[in-house]
């Protein structure tokens, strides 16, 4: 849950997502490295009045100039598609939810259970209860097992949305006529927060999402009382 100042990223919920803050550190890191080495040489050019005629024309700071930046780009370039493919990975999927936008709520439907579906929408800020968060809090969570690998197949009705959740490290967009696919492994419990990320008409900021990751035991019980109650 992110906090108000906070200039990072959410804590990490799911192992992708803390691949995606270690790539972030990493290649923050060579931003700064080349940021100071610019600033540095942007400085001694402007303070001193001494000229050296070998960085004026010099084959061998032409080469170095030419190669480090390329080698550089590699540095950033491999380990980025190495995540890009560990988010594509879709392995034996323990559990789907088929998550369907709507203007302007999300519905569910556990596709592995025979009539196991709901609609989530956002509670009125009058209806909150104490430490329920405002704008984020819906009527219906969507419980999934923890440590399970659990595939989301996202799609939408009418327009264009987005099923986003930063701290598992998931954005899939919803289109209609198109069901998209990703998953992810919540690896603690707990309630993660996200919101629709594509602007899709005038309540496109009324549509969040709250997934709530729960031991096993804990998700059988709850599937086996929404199913009596269905």
């Amino acid at each position: 849950m992110a906090h108000p100042t906070q200039l990072g990223f959410q804590d990490a919920a799911s192992p992708v997502m803390e691949e995606l803050l270690h790539f972030h550190d990493h290649a923050l890191m060579i931003v700064f490295l080349i940021s100071t080495l610019v600033l540095y040489i942007i400085i001694a050019m402007v303070s001193t009045k001494l000229t050296n005629k070998y960085i004026l024309d010099s084959q061998e700071i032409e080469i170095v100039w030419t190669i480090l930046p390329a080698v550089i780009l590699v540095l950033i370039a491999l380990p980025s598609l190495r995540i890009l493919y560990l988010m594509d990975e879709i392995n034996d999927p323990h559990l789907t939810i088929k998550a369907m936008g709507h203007q302007w709520y999300w519905s569910y439907e556990y596709t592995d259970y025979e009539n196991l579906g709901f609609d989530s929408y956002m509670v009125p800020t009058q209806d909150l209860a104490t430490g329920q968060f405002r704008l984020l809090e819906t009527d219906h969570r969507m419980v999934v097992p923890m440590e399970s690998p659990v595939r989301v197949l996202v799609s939408a009705e009418d327009v264009l949305h987005s099923w986003a959740v930063p701290s598992l490290g998931v954005k899939m967009d919803a289109v209609p006529g198109r069901l998209n696919q990703t998953a992810f492994i919540a690896s603690r419990p707990g309630v993660f927060y996200g919101q629709c990320s594509e602007i899709c008409g005038a309540n496109h900021s009324f549509m969040p999402i709250v997934v709530e990751a729960v031991p096993l035991e804990h998700f059988e019980n709850w599937s086996s009382l929404m199913l009596e109650d269905a």
